[in-house]
Protein backbone atom coordinates (compact mmCIF):
# COMPACT_ATOMS: atom_id res chain seq x y z
CA UNK A 1 0.00 0.00 0.00
CA UNK A 2 2.80 2.17 0.62
CA UNK A 3 3.55 2.34 -2.96
CA UNK A 4 0.36 3.14 -3.79
CA UNK A 5 0.33 6.04 -1.51
CA UNK A 6 3.24 7.00 -3.16
CA UNK A 7 2.10 7.14 -6.77
CA UNK A 8 -1.15 9.20 -5.60
CA UNK A 9 1.44 12.01 -4.18
CA UNK A 10 3.21 12.17 -7.25
CA UNK A 11 0.45 12.04 -9.53
CA UNK A 12 -0.92 15.03 -7.23
CA UNK A 13 1.98 16.64 -7.33
CA UNK A 14 2.34 16.47 -11.02
CA UNK A 15 -0.47 18.64 -11.83
CA UNK A 16 0.03 21.60 -9.76
CA UNK A 17 3.79 21.18 -10.63
CA UNK A 18 2.44 21.48 -14.25
CA UNK A 19 0.19 24.52 -13.86
CA UNK A 20 3.28 26.47 -11.42
CA UNK A 21 5.29 26.07 -15.26
CA UNK A 22 2.83 27.19 -17.13
CA UNK A 23 2.28 30.09 -15.42
CA UNK A 24 5.82 30.87 -15.45
CA UNK A 25 5.75 30.22 -18.91
CA UNK A 26 2.85 32.34 -19.45
CA UNK A 27 4.44 35.23 -17.03
CA UNK A 28 7.63 34.92 -18.80
CA UNK A 29 5.45 35.40 -22.49
CA UNK A 30 3.31 38.41 -21.37
CA UNK A 31 6.88 39.98 -20.29
CA UNK A 32 8.09 39.45 -23.30
CA UNK A 33 5.05 40.35 -24.94
CA UNK A 34 5.44 43.80 -23.22
CA UNK A 35 9.34 44.36 -23.79
CA UNK A 36 8.54 43.64 -27.57
CA UNK A 37 5.54 46.10 -27.70
CA UNK A 38 8.07 48.87 -26.06
CA UNK A 39 10.79 47.88 -28.61
CA UNK A 40 8.05 48.36 -30.88
CA UNK A 41 6.87 51.87 -29.98
CA UNK A 42 10.32 53.23 -29.45
CA UNK A 43 11.39 52.15 -33.12
CA UNK A 44 7.73 53.53 -34.69
CA UNK A 45 9.13 56.81 -32.88
CA UNK A 46 12.57 56.49 -34.22
CA UNK A 47 10.96 55.91 -37.45
CA UNK A 48 8.35 59.03 -37.04
CA UNK A 49 11.50 61.10 -35.76
CA UNK A 50 13.20 59.93 -39.09
CA UNK A 51 10.53 60.65 -41.20
CA UNK A 52 9.92 63.55 -39.87
CA UNK A 53 13.63 65.21 -40.40
CA UNK A 54 13.78 63.71 -43.88
CA UNK A 55 10.49 65.32 -44.66
CA UNK A 56 12.27 68.86 -43.40
CA UNK A 57 15.68 68.34 -45.37
CA UNK A 58 13.75 68.08 -48.06
CA UNK A 59 11.34 71.45 -47.86
CA UNK A 60 15.12 72.70 -47.33
CA UNK A 61 16.56 72.05 -49.80
CA UNK A 62 13.52 73.17 -52.61
CA UNK A 63 13.94 76.07 -50.60
CA UNK A 64 17.38 76.47 -51.12
CA UNK A 65 17.27 75.63 -54.96
CA UNK A 66 14.56 78.10 -55.00
CA UNK A 67 16.78 80.72 -53.30
CA UNK A 68 19.44 79.81 -56.16
CA UNK A 69 16.67 80.01 -58.82
CA UNK A 70 15.89 83.86 -57.63
CA UNK A 71 19.49 85.04 -57.11
CA UNK A 72 20.29 83.34 -60.07
CA UNK A 73 17.93 85.22 -61.99
CA UNK A 74 18.53 88.59 -60.50
CA UNK A 75 22.04 88.04 -61.29
CA UNK A 76 21.07 87.59 -65.19
CA UNK A 77 18.72 90.69 -64.70
CA UNK A 78 21.41 93.22 -63.35
CA UNK A 79 24.38 91.31 -65.24
CA UNK A 80 25.40 94.63 -67.30
CA UNK A 81 25.27 97.45 -64.31
CA UNK A 82 28.78 97.96 -63.89
CA UNK A 83 28.78 98.63 -67.58
CA UNK A 84 26.10 100.42 -67.72
CA UNK A 85 27.88 102.85 -65.04
CA UNK A 86 30.50 103.09 -66.64
CA UNK A 87 29.22 104.50 -69.81
CA UNK A 88 27.07 106.89 -68.55
CA UNK A 89 30.03 109.68 -68.06
CA UNK A 90 30.45 108.81 -71.73
CA UNK A 91 26.64 109.75 -72.44
CA UNK A 92 27.17 112.82 -70.24
CA UNK A 93 29.94 114.21 -72.08
CA UNK A 94 28.57 113.11 -75.48
CA UNK A 95 25.41 115.04 -74.24
CA UNK A 96 27.91 118.24 -73.29
CA UNK A 97 29.60 117.77 -76.86
CA UNK A 98 26.42 118.61 -78.95
CA UNK A 99 24.88 121.71 -76.39
CA UNK A 100 28.21 123.39 -78.00
CA UNK A 101 27.55 125.93 -80.33
CA UNK A 102 29.08 125.62 -83.83
CA UNK A 103 28.96 128.11 -86.94
CA UNK A 104 31.08 126.73 -89.09
CA UNK A 105 30.86 123.71 -91.91
CA UNK A 106 33.96 121.52 -90.18
CA UNK A 107 31.83 122.26 -86.84
CA UNK A 108 28.65 121.29 -87.85
CA UNK A 109 29.87 117.91 -89.12
CA UNK A 110 31.59 117.06 -86.47
CA UNK A 111 28.84 117.71 -84.14
CA UNK A 112 26.71 115.60 -86.58
CA UNK A 113 29.25 112.78 -86.11
CA UNK A 114 28.70 113.24 -82.51
CA UNK A 115 25.26 112.85 -83.00
CA UNK A 116 25.30 109.98 -84.40
CA UNK A 117 27.67 107.93 -81.67
CA UNK A 118 25.14 109.72 -78.98
CA UNK A 119 22.18 108.25 -80.24
CA UNK A 120 23.61 104.60 -81.13
CA UNK A 121 25.39 104.75 -77.39
CA UNK A 122 21.60 105.55 -76.32
CA UNK A 123 19.41 103.27 -78.55
CA UNK A 124 22.07 100.52 -77.33
CA UNK A 125 21.58 101.12 -73.48
CA UNK A 126 17.86 101.40 -74.18
CA UNK A 127 17.86 97.70 -75.89
CA UNK A 128 19.63 96.36 -72.54
CA UNK A 129 16.79 98.30 -70.39
CA UNK A 130 18.81 101.29 -69.42
CA UNK A 131 16.70 104.16 -69.33
CA UNK A 132 16.96 107.86 -68.91
CA UNK A 133 14.91 109.05 -65.73
CA UNK A 134 12.34 111.26 -67.07
CA UNK A 135 12.86 114.78 -64.49
CA UNK A 136 12.06 118.06 -66.43
CA UNK A 137 8.95 119.45 -65.19
CA UNK A 138 7.43 116.42 -62.83
CA UNK A 139 7.24 115.91 -59.29
CA UNK A 140 10.52 115.70 -57.28
CA UNK A 141 10.70 111.85 -56.39
CA UNK A 142 13.74 110.87 -54.20
CA UNK A 143 13.39 107.52 -54.72
CA UNK A 144 15.18 108.52 -58.63
CA UNK A 145 16.41 112.22 -58.39
CA UNK A 146 18.94 114.03 -55.98
CA UNK A 147 18.06 117.67 -55.33
CA UNK A 148 21.52 119.64 -55.05
CA UNK A 149 19.44 123.05 -55.34
CA UNK A 150 15.78 124.31 -54.15
CA UNK A 151 14.48 128.28 -56.12
CA UNK A 152 11.65 129.94 -55.52
CA UNK A 153 8.44 128.61 -57.44
CA UNK A 154 7.63 131.16 -60.41
CA UNK A 155 4.06 132.06 -61.42
CA UNK A 156 2.46 128.63 -63.17
CA UNK A 157 5.34 126.19 -61.08
CA UNK A 158 4.01 123.54 -58.93
CA UNK A 159 5.82 123.58 -55.61
CA UNK A 160 8.36 120.60 -55.89
CA UNK A 161 9.09 120.07 -59.24
CA UNK A 162 11.60 119.53 -60.54
CA UNK A 163 12.81 122.75 -63.03
CA UNK A 164 16.30 121.86 -64.32
CA UNK A 165 18.01 118.71 -64.45
CA UNK A 166 21.57 119.18 -63.83
CA UNK A 167 22.59 115.54 -64.90
CA UNK A 168 20.53 113.11 -66.16
CA UNK A 169 19.93 109.71 -63.75
CA UNK A 170 19.39 106.25 -65.24
CA UNK A 171 17.65 103.07 -64.26
CA UNK A 172 18.34 99.73 -65.43
CA UNK A 173 15.04 98.09 -65.26
CA UNK A 174 13.79 98.96 -61.97
CA UNK A 175 16.85 99.66 -60.16
CA UNK A 176 18.73 103.24 -59.84
CA UNK A 177 21.63 103.57 -61.32
CA UNK A 178 22.38 107.30 -60.52
CA UNK A 179 19.87 109.46 -59.37
CA UNK A 180 19.48 112.50 -61.58
CA UNK A 181 20.80 115.40 -59.78
CA UNK A 182 18.16 117.88 -60.29
CA UNK A 183 17.02 121.93 -59.19
CA UNK A 184 13.58 121.90 -57.41
CA UNK A 185 11.24 124.61 -56.67
CA UNK A 186 9.72 125.29 -53.55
Amino acid sequence: MAKEEQTQDQSTQAPADEVETTTEASEQVEDQVVELSQQVADLQAKLSEAEDKELRAQAEMQNMSKRMKKEQAQLLKYEGQDLAKSLLPVLDNLKRALAIEVTDENGQQLKKGIQMVHDHLETALNDHDVHEVDALNHPFDPNTQQAVQTVPAQEGQEPETVVEVLQAGYTLHDRVLRPAMVVVCQ
